[in-house]
């Protein structure tokens, strides 16, 4: 499955039966225990809880910590050694509401002239973006607008596939349209990569619009979750990952592993493997940040969670061979091993629980591995909202916020095993899904398109659908 190559109907058929054999798998380690006598039901969710939780302590979290405390500041550019050439690179679809602040944003960082370019690439607005895009053409030098048909296909990873080959910098700074950044992020951010050897580095995501309403604090508590995980799984030799806004990409790297894959739904994550089994390392930051909004509604953060389980599955059986070859060391292994059953398993494996619980009328048994992975989560989401940080406050924690970040993690428990029996039986796969940023005139707010772009597998055809199941 090529970079940039369009979906086969083999492919999609390979995918479908891979998503019904894990749905079966994990039905039956869901079941099964409650075939065990009541004193033996407990064992499995108990030595699951006990292994997995043990090792996220040992090596994820306290790991984390310990580096959160002994922090030091990044590298900042030296005037002795030339700066390298940085092309920042936004896809762009009706945008009007952000896409100026964003031009200006990028034209207040510090960094030295001539080296960086803005590429905007015009993904087919039907609003004012192409218009206001040419007017601030005559007010920065340094922006690049290419545009290309709504229909041209490939979604966001097509778009950054057309600005690529034209590309001359050493670095390539994927932003949303809606992201905000400190004025010196390039200053500490290219220098860390290139003392660290980095081919790509992941910023730390903060949510701007986090004092809106408690769905977006929670998503606030999310992101500083996450990055606080991705680094203690790269302290201690585990994987780190892309997440899309915000990524600094070697375009050397990048071309070595054939630019973007246009056949997945999300490239960030599809590209943080496609770099793992090629030995290009990726590095997490956490200081300073890129903002971007957090969506407002539950709706809109069931169709965005939806299609971020979705390509995290896809991912897992699109590279299952490379993951479990000699490419990978064993910590690495042992690492993706631990994240998919805690991300992907458990969610799948306590559903099926809960069915057999309903249709055996006997007590559930997954309980002991469900409570365990809530209760590091919401430790990580503590220690996370804790640490020291710049861009926007984080939720400040007490008993409250910290029930609340974990009660709303429980939202994957639901969005996994629906997208996982969506992959297994509906012939649609989503490839593209628009998110609409509203601006700072209207309070940071954003919402999920109410649109979504699938691929008919039967037909190729691109179809339009006004609501996503």
């Amino acid at each position: 499955m090529a970079a940039g190559g369009s979906d086969s109907g083999s492919d999609s058929d390979r995918r479908r039966a891979k998503a019904a054999l894990f749905l079966a798998c994990c039905g039956l380690v869901g079941i099964a225990p409650h075939w065990l006598p009541p004193g033996r039901s407990l064992v499995p969710a108990i030595t699951l809880a006990t292994l997995l939780g043990g090792y996220s302590l040992r090596t994820v979290l306290l790991q984390a910590f310990r580096r959160s405390r002994s922090d030091t500041p990044p590298p900042v550019l030296s005037a002795a050694a030339p700066p390298s050439a940085v092309d920042v690179v936004v896809a762009a679809r009706d945008e009007q509401a952000v896409i100026v602040r964003l031009v200006e944003r990028i034209a207040a960082l510090r960094w030295p002239e001539g080296q960086l370019t803005l590429w905007v690439v015009d993904d087919g607005s039907d609003d004012r973006t192409p218009e206001l895009l040419a007017e601030l053409q005559g007010r920065h030098p340094f922006l690049r607008v290419l545009r290309r048909p709504r229909e041209a296909g490939g979604g966001k990873s097509g778009a950054l596939n057309l600005v690529l080959q034209q590309l001359g910098g050493r670095w390539m700074l994927v932003l949303d349209a809606d992201a905000d950044l400190q004025s010196d992020v390039l200053e500490r951010l290219v220098p860390w990569a290139e003392a660290g050897g980095w081919a790509a580095v992941q910023l730390r995501k903060a949510v701007a619009n986090v004092q809106t309403n408690l769905l977006t604090s929670a998503q606030a508590m999310e992101m500083a979750f996450d990055a606080m995980i991705q680094e203690g799984r790269l302290a201690n030799g585990g994987v780190a990952e892309l997440r899309g806004n915000g990524q600094l990409l070697s375009r050397e790297a990048l071309l070595q592993v054939g630019g973007f894959n246009e056949d997945t739904v999300t490239d960030d994550l599809d590209l943080s493997f496609r770099f793992l089994l090629e030995g290009l390392p990726i590095g997490v930051l956490w200081d300073p940040p890129v903002q971007e909004e957090a969506v407002l509604t539950l709706p809109a953060l069931w169709r965005q969670r939806q299609r971020w389980a979705e390509g995290g599955l896809q991912r897992f059986f699109d590279y299952g061979p490379g993951l479990v070859s000699d490419r990978l060391g064993f910590s690495q292994k042992l690492d993706l091993t631990c994240f998919f059953l805690l991300q992907y398993v458990l969610p799948v494996v306590a559903s099926a629980d809960l069915l057999a619980t309903v249709l055996t009328r006997t007590a559930p048994t997954m309980w002991p591995f469900s409570i365990v992975a809530l209760a590091l989560s919401g430790l990580a989401i503590a220690t996370g909202c804790r640490r020291p940080s710049e861009g926007p406050p984080l939720p400040a924690m007490n008993p409250f916020s910290a029930g609340l970040g974990i009660l709303y993690l429980v939202h994957w428990f639901v969005v996994i095993p629906w997208v996982t029996l969506k992959m297994a039986l509906l012939p649609k796969r989503l490839v593209w899904v628009k998110t609409l940023h509203l601006g700072p005139e209207h309070g940071q707010a954003s919402a999920e398109g109410s649109t979504a772009e699938e691929v008919d597998e039967e037909t190729g055809d691109l179809a339009t659908e006004v609501s996503q199941a």
